[in-house]
């Protein structure tokens, strides 16, 4: 088969026969849990996901909120946005040692949104940290961060989508007084940036993942072996589904490779490194013909049962850049999503937003501390286990991005060689599991945080009396060896 793009040798080519061989490594199972930096230009005017592209959409909120504070898009443009980015106040090793306080085995950095600017220093583009804004390989400071807290380093890219996303700078007013007025995107200083995508803008629709646009794919995939190369990530998140394969392409033309030649890059280069691959891609294409070439990824959702192979979910505590509007999740929605996850086999990836200048804000922190609370306590639960027999009982269903009721009866499970872990979601006097196997080999029980506890298994039911004084942060977790 010919290949159009060029992967370091090693045990995988880009073809779908060869990545099924992909076997989810051992630390990634482990781990459960992840800290991500969703972050860079577009957390200045700190309004929101998405602000280069919707503050060129006339009428929008941030499109209003871009022109009665900065200017209008024809003469203040997201070129003048990046400018302002000075993260001067960003101290990563700070950081990440909250992370890590956490719980956090893992972190992702962003190397780049759909903005089509790179938070690291690239030879290839020039419109990146460390030339404009912070001036600063912010990349680089976070795996720097992240390694010596001995954490694995991971990079999310969201560069697949930049050039039809990223099209709406080639728009104009349509009505009142800058009516007809091209926005900056067409200044052809600055089309390198702004993308050569004129000819996508159509009126009343516009376009915002991934393009047709055949030019594009060997500029992201170059862009993307780059970051890679140059990171060498354990971990790299793409944000959508597998790049720039049609379901109905022949799979034996190159043009639509890039993709599949990506991972295979990306393994080999890791098993160039520790003798086998352990390195992770993470993509959002359900169908089993595609997540099966790495690790599926739900965002802001989960799985109602357990899956087979290793999954992810991502989320945030607001909104995905920082957003003076937000509501946040809670410290408690948090533990009880990342319980809810992983009984069903998966990790939780979520994104704590920051300021542009680097910090967390006070909520922020205030829930952090909460995470870490929770994880002290019941942390052994949660690392190092595998899916139970069944993820859980009760009738409740778990809401990702909302907080769940939970009834008495609302249990999820996790193990570890001999040890089950129930979590009690909701608050019952009593513990009383009704699906737990063998119970007639249960030799202990106790509390997370508290110690053992009386407990029977008549009638092939576990129940266990729970100390009224004891409410720890979040869901208790009973350990039951058996």
């Amino acid at each position: 088969m010919e290949y159009l793009y060029e992967t370091v040798s090693g045990s995988f080519t880009p073809d779908f026969d060869s990545l099924y061989h992909f076997s989810c490594p051992e630390w990634f199972r482990n781990a459960k849990f992840g800290i991500w930096s969703h972050w860079g230009p577009q957390s200045v005017p700190m309004y929101g996901d998405w602000y280069a592209r919707n503050m060129y959409l006339e009428g929008s909120a941030q499109y209003l909120y871009h022109l009665r504070t900065y200017g209008h898009p024809s003469e203040v443009g997201y070129k003048d946005i990046i400018q302002r980015w000075k993260a001067e106040n960003f101290k990563p090793e700070e950081l990440m040692k909250r992370y890590r306080k956490a719980g956090a085995r893992y972190f992702v950095a962003q190397a780049m949104h759909h903005d089509h600017f790179f938070n690291y220093d690239s030879a290839r583009f020039p419109y990146n940290s460390v030339k404009y804004g912070p001036h600063k390989d912010i990349v680089g400071l976070w795996r720097e961060a992240a390694l010596g807290e001995g954490m694995v380093f991971g990079l999310s890219e969201h560069h697949g989508a930049s050039f039809e996303w990223f099209n709406t700078n080639k728009l104009c007013d349509q009505k009142g007084p800058y009516a007809g007025i091209p926005y900056d995107g067409h200044d052809p200083e600055w089309q390198a940036f702004y993308h050569d995508n004129a000819h996508t803008v159509e009126p009343g629709y516009v376009r915002h993942h991934y393009t047709w646009d055949e030019r594009w794919y060997p500029v992201w995939y170059e862009d993307i072996r780059e970051v890679v190369d140059k990171y060498k990530p354990d971990l790299l998140y793409s944000d959508g589904a597998l790049p720039f394969y049609r379901n109905y392409a022949d799979t034996t033309d190159p043009t639509w490779q890039p993709g599949l030649s990506m991972a295979a890059h990306l393994y080999n280069s890791s098993e160039a490194r520790y003798g086998a691959n352990r390195a992770v891609y993470l993509h959002k294409d359900k169908r089993e013909a595609y997540h099966r070439i790495g690790v599926l990824d739900f965002e802001r959702s989960t799985d109602k049962e357990i899956r087979e192979r290793p999954w992810q979910t991502d989320t945030c505590l607001g909104n995905w850049f920082y957003d003076v509007r937000a509501v946040y999740k809670t410290a408690r929605q948090v533990t009880d999503l990342l319980v809810d996850v992983v009984s069903k086999n998966g990790n939780l990836l979520l994104n704590i937003p920051q300021k542009p200048d680097g910090t967390l804000d006070r909520e922020c922190s205030f829930i952090l501390d909460g995470i870490s609370r929770f994880m002290a306590v019941n942390g052994e639960g949660i690392h190092d286990t595998r899916p139970y027999v069944v993820s859980g009982e009760g009738v409740t269903g778990m809401e990702a991005e909302e907080g769940t009721e939970w009834t008495p009866f609302d249990v999820r499970y996790t193990r570890k060689g001999n040890t089950v872990y129930a979590f009690l979601m909701g608050h019952p006097h009593v513990a009383v599991l009704h699906c737990l196997r063998d119970v007639s080999l249960v030799r202990e029980v106790s509390l997370l945080g508290y110690g053992k506890l009386d407990f029977s298994t008549d009638m092939g039911i576990l129940s266990a009396a729970l100390p009224e004084r004891y409410e720890p942060e979040g869901a208790r977790c009973l350990r039951i060896v058996f």
